[in-house]
């Protein structure tokens, strides 16, 4: 939707909706609850973050259903915004010229749609690692042992298990390293964190980082000639 401010006259575009943003909102709460609690689990340094969850034992019992909320809403997001993170040409291009992005020169870059190939990378990023901590954990959580026993018909070993806690951890780590790349963006970006608070951006914020999807937005809004 693309609008125009009562009081300053400058075009605002609506870039997402309400529930959208709760649906990022509660992945980005579980996000920072499950680093925390998973911190003070596996780094004894960290243990005394356990007592923002109520102790160790409440911890322990908290994190794999705060990933499992985790799990579930992350899903929504990625079925939300699959189509408007697929690969373009323009990507690539994007890419290439990644020295004009850090340097603030977008004039020399393609027309970007709703994302640029930075977002899709951490987009298709953490689903993969989302995923693999969902599959790991699951093995590692005394109620995801019992669901695989009684689906699967067989107990992860303990090899497996030591595995599957190397994989989850080493997931969680890159993670966490890509969300804090993620949180740094949006602020050095300027405009970038009232898309995800109120919901609209500037048109010239479009027009200058995101071209080819403000076209879109003002073409569907423009009605054929008669």
């Amino acid at each position: 939707m693309v609008t125009t401010h009562d009081t300053d006259a400058r075009v605002r575009v609506r870039r997402y909706s309400g529930l959208a943003r709760i649906n990022h909102w509660v992945v980005a709460i579980s996000f920072v609850l499950l680093m925390l609690s998973g911190a003070a689990l596996f780094y004894p340094t960290f243990f005394g973050l356990t007592a923002l969850f109520g102790g160790g034992q409440m911890t322990r019992w908290l994190h794999p259903w705060i990933g499992v909320a985790l799990s579930v809403s992350f899903l929504g997001l990625f079925l939300r915004f699959f189509w408007a993170n697929l690969p373009e040409f323009t990507d690539f291009v994007w890419v290439a010229r990644i020295r004009h992005v850090l340097s603030g020169h977008e004039e020399y870059l393609p027309e970007i749609g709703k994302y640029n190939a930075g977002q899709k990378f951490v987009f298709w990023s953490q689903f993969v690692l989302v995923s693999v901590m969902l599959v790991t954990g699951i093995g590692l959580w005394d109620q995801g042992l019992a669901f695989i026993d009684q689906t699967f018909g067989f107990v992860p070993t303990i090899d497996q298990r030591r595995w599957a806690a190397l994989l989850h951890a080493c997931a969680a780590i890159v993670a966490v390293t890509i969300l804090i790349i993620h949180v740094y963006a949006a602020i050095w970006v300027r405009g970038t964190m009232s898309a995800m608070l109120s919901g609209v951006v500037s048109g010239g914020w479009a027009w200058r980082h995101h071209r080819k999807w403000l076209r879109k937005e003002v073409g569907r809004r423009i009605s054929p000639a008669e």
